[in-house]
């Protein structure tokens, strides 16, 4: 019983990795050309940016394709990691309910929706791929008998059982996170930077990645503008480092700096992760804490941003708090390159505490 559970959580987590993963390119289209479209309009009182001009309308008419899809693609490739291609359909079909208002009050489960969605195609996709059939049904069980029979199953449980209480876990999540504000805030900062850096784009950073998202989709800015910020800090810190601490760092070290802080700036949080490998102890905790205090003021400060993406690339797509995005985003990486400096030893330090090689003598040379 344990060994399957085990197996379960394992095929679960996969399957939330995967879908993220996927789910991210149709994210940084949709979310770039939208904030693009934004950056020529004009701010209206109770209006929010209004564009008029007609090649910036397109642009965020593709923006806004992007963003719509990208709630049936997470379904779809987490159905995908459970049961392979038999439950991409179904998975896309719920996952558009999940976007979709239905039912008597119009009720949108978004991301909750389309993540237990996914789960249940998967696995009721996978289960029916193991029906016996003659050979005759053989041929269309792939492409008629499994997608209707999933997509007919769990719509209807989705639609009958399962979208009153998901609705109104979604309400309360986002009444919750609406308030947050001071201590609160700062809180949710904390622990948005902190998985940020955990895994640098693991399972843990996918999680906080999902969760910005889906509170992005219910049009609450705040945690994505703090977790762009967290995204970004490792690999600028350790460049950083690597450029002012320069007896920390060996040759080959200094040199991948220069990447590392490209990485940063396009927020790509992997670009710490050769360094990390190297010396976790040493690397990890600090890029923990200069990431969780940069997105924790970012909270304070009211950082917004409505682009699924970090580094300073993003910049456009912050529609509050755009000085304090550079400023606590700074912060965090100073702060990692000072941890640095102060845990890791010189490389002089490190090679005198190696122990020296013993020469081999070979048997050659006792004859």
């Amino acid at each position: 019983m344990s060994d399957t559970m085990k197996t379960i959580k394992d095929d679960l987590v996969k399957a939330f990795s995967t879908g993220v993963s996927y789910m991210m390119p149709v994210v940084v289209v949709g979310g770039i050309c939208l904030a693009l479209s934004l950056v020529g309009g004009e701010p209206t009182p109770g209006k929010g940016i209004v564009v008029t001009n007609p090649f910036l309308l397109n642009l965020g008419a593709i923006g806004s394709a992007g963003l719509g899809m990208m709630i049936p693609v997470l379904a779809a490739y987490i159905a995908y990691s459970i049961a392979g291609k038999p439950g991409l359909t179904p998975g896309v079909v719920t996952g558009f309910m999940a976007a979709t208002p239905l039912g008597e009050a119009h009720v949108v489960t978004g991301f909750l929706g389309a993540m237990l969605l996914g789960i249940l195609s998967g696995y009721v996709a996978k289960w029916v791929k193991t029906w016996k059939v003659g050979k005759v049904l053989m041929p269309v069980m792939p492409i008629l008998i499994i997608p209707i029979v999933t997509s007919c199953l769990v719509g209807m449980l989705y639609l009958y059982v399962l979208i009153g209480p998901i609705g109104m876990a979604m309400k309360w999540l986002v009444a919750m996170l609406s308030n947050m504000q001071g201590g609160s805030g700062l809180v949710l900062g904390l622990i948005l930077g902190a998985m940020a850096a955990f895994d640098m784009g693991g399972p843990v950073n996918k999680t906080a990645t999902a969760f910005t998202l889906a509170l992005m989709a219910e049009g609450i800015y705040g945690p994505n503008g703090a977790y762009r910020i967290a995204c970004a800090i490792p690999p600028l810190g350790i460049a950083l480092s690597t450029f002012i601490s320069r007896r920390k760092w060996a040759e080959d070290e200094r040199r991948m700096g220069t990447s590392a802080a490209f990485m940063g700036l396009i927020g790509i949080t992997e670009g710490a992760i050769p360094f990390a490998v190297k010396n976790l102890k040493t690397v990890l905790p600090s890029i923990i804490i200069g990431s969780a205090v940069g997105a924790g003021l970012a909270m304070i400060h009211g950082v917004e941003s409505m682009v699924p993406h970090g580094g300073l690339i993003a910049i456009a797509g912050v529609n509050k708090g755009a000085m304090w995005y550079v400023i606590d985003m700074a912060i965090g990486v100073i702060i990692t390159a000072v941890c640095l400096h102060i845990l890791r030893p010189n490389i002089s330090e490190v090679v005198k505490k190696e122990p020296a090689k013993k020469p081999v003598t070979s048997d050659l040379n006792k004859a």
